[in-house]
């Protein structure tokens, strides 16, 4: 069983430092600062988080499983992307197992240091990746939010 992922003081750092590069517009990878309300204060909240982007579509994934970042999001059903002075607001829809899974799939392959919060790795079938989906939510960026 893959452990659960704990905000240790090491990540803190690691978090803040990737905050501060991407604030300061160093293009790392499908690195973003998302920044997302929070659904009872409404204060706003922002973690790094890596993209997977193909054939023109992205996806946000949440390896560590449904931390306060993937609550919140759910619940304002948009999310702000961030690099340097770029930024978009852009609303999301989750996704079911069957199509998280070639996200997931494709996810475990480009980013290696989440692969110990995975019960699979990314030679295992597509199926073992749809029984691991409900641990991992994936979001897909659908556009510009909904008004109203």
């Amino acid at each position: 069983m893959a452990p659960t992922y704990r905000l240790t003081p090491a990540r803190r750092l690691a978090n803040w430092l990737v905050r501060l590069l991407l604030a300061l517009g160093v293009p790392l990878n499908s690195t973003y600062l998302l920044t997302v309300r929070g659904r009872r204060t409404g204060r706003p909240h922002s973690t790094p988080v890596r993209l997977v982007e193909a054939d023109g579509q992205r996806w946000l994934v949440a390896p560590y499983g449904p931390v306060a970042w993937v609550r919140n999001a759910r619940a304002a059903g948009q999310v702000t992307l961030s690099r340097g002075r770029r930024s978009e607001t852009v609303a999301i829809e989750e996704l079911g197992p069957a199509e998280s899974a070639p996200v997931l799939q494709r996810y475990l392959a480009e980013v290696p240091i989440v692969r110990s919060f995975f019960d699979v790795t990314p030679e295992s079938p597509l199926a073992a990746f749809v029984a691991e989906a409900p641990r991992h939510p994936v979001f897909r960026i659908v556009g510009p939010p909904r008004q109203g």
